[in-house]
């Protein structure tokens, strides 16, 4: 039986592509992330400000000080903190409402890519900076420095895991898929597959490597791995509210006892934050049933642990190991969700392109370059790429709600026109 349950909420905003034109570059606005109204970005955040991220932060805060057992972790990505910085009172809200929970000492805050990315699969050099420029993040507005690592939308693999390492943290955060998985049981803690780093790799990362070793334990030789167990994982994030389910309306009792009867150590309950109240809606009941959650819970013996107290708790069980990519997307949980057609190859050599060029401008200080890198990091965000999935059927259903378009054909000609607008600057 469960032991205990780990939350982990991931926080994510992109920055949304201003309307461009091929055809008629003259009419293209300066910002080229806007949105597909002037507005549009600080539209969407508001709303979802409104009915996620402040309401679930004031229940969190409520656990937090009426159950100093209550934990949980987020992780943040950087592109989701400029939002807060950039839209007014809201924003600012919102991360006074994180900051206060940061406060309370019962909860973790994880490390990723600032950018939200997929630069790993075409840079290492550029994802050591936005993990390097996340980190700095998170300390300047959370005080704290990540010991657990969590890749955008869960990707990983063993040469994943073995940068990871070498990077200096304890653990990662993964998606419990049974192609990977020892026993197929993702309730227990287990070691990554670490592969030899080439020299020139271990040369790079040596310069991104944490000052300080994170590694406090026996263990100091090994990445610890916690995968997410997404079927109860996902009777909260995506069955919760449909009335077709035959668990609906599900309570809080029901769902202590299924994790309670779950085998294993941990129960890692991994989803985006916006489950609560903006794709589970308050009328759902989603609120309340969280609230009930940390009583039913301990009736059962069960504890709450953050990641990096789950990794001191428990003994590995065995090695987590896969080769090809994993991800917590679509039916697969591969990355044919960002890359699978020919649109969203040609956007992704686009990307490699332009990483190229601007390669040599990295660390220059002048406001060109500065700002055309700042362009190109948020034209890598993942969602871009996820907007021209051509799936069909359950998975396709849940492209079609995130994308701000009317078909992946749109959104892939919108992505070439921003890139075209960042390539004519480089010169």
């Amino acid at each position: 039986m469960a032991q205990s349950v780990c939350f982990y909420f991931q926080v994510h905003q992109p920055w949304r592509l201003s309307q461009m034109s091929l055809l008629h570059p003259e009419s293209n606005p300066a910002d080229l992330f806007v949105g597909h109204t002037p507005h549009t970005n600080k539209e969407v955040f508001e709303k979802v400000a409104y009915k996620c991220y402040l309401p679930m932060n004031e229940l969190l805060l409520k656990l937090c000080k009426k159950y100093k057992g209550f934990r949980c972790s987020f992780s943040i990505s950087g592109v989701f903190l400029q939002q807060c910085e950039a839209f007014g009172d809201v924003g600012m809200q919102v991360l006074d409402s994180f900051q206060e929970l940061a406060q309370t000492g019962q909860v973790e805050f994880i490390s990723e890519t600032f950018y939200h990315s997929l630069s790993f699969l075409y840079s290492k050099l550029e994802f050591c900076e936005q993990v390097k420029l996340h980190r700095e993040l998170i300390q300047k507005y959370f005080g704290t420095n990540p010991e657990i690592f969590r890749h955008t939308e869960l990707i990983y693999n063993n040469e994943l895991a073995s940068t990871v390492h070498q990077l200096g943290y304890r653990a990662i955060i993964t998606e419990g898929w049974h192609t990977a998985l020892p026993g197929d049981n993702p309730n227990y803690l287990h070691t990554a597959h670490l592969i030899d780093v080439s020299k020139s790799d271990q040369k790079l990362l040596k310069k991104y490597t944490r000052k300080k070793s994170l590694f406090r334990s026996q263990k100091h030789d090994q990445l610890l791995v916690l995968s997410k167990n997404y079927e109860l994982s996902d009777d909260m994030a995506f069955r919760f509210g449909d009335r077709n389910w035959s668990h609906h309306p599900l309570h809080a009792d029901t769902y202590a006892n299924w994790v309670k009867d779950t085998p294993g150590d941990t129960v890692n309950l991994f989803m985006d934050f916006e489950t609560f109240g903006e794709h589970q809606w308050e009328d759902t009941g989603i609120f309340k049933f969280f609230e009930a959650l940390p009583k039913e819970f301990w009736k059962r013996q069960i504890k709450f642990m953050t990641p990096s107290e789950t990794i001191d708790a428990y003994e590995p069980q065995g090695v987590y190991e896969t080769e090809t990519w994993v991800s917590w997307a679509d039916e697969a949980r591969d990355i044919s969700a960002w890359l699978d057609n020919d649109l969203q190859h040609s956007a992704y050599d686009v990307l490699k392109e332009l990483e190229g060029k601007l390669h040599p401008y990295l660390k220059s200080k002048k406001p060109k370059w500065k700002n055309l890198w700042e362009d190109f990091r948020r034209l890598q965000t993942s969602d871009h790429l996820y907007y021209m999935s051509t799936k069909y059927w359950a998975d396709g259903d849940v492209h079609t709600y995130f994308s701000p378009y009317e078909s992946p054909y749109d959104a892939y000609i919108n992505f070439m026109g921003v890139a075209d607008a960042i390539k004519k600057q480089i010169k």
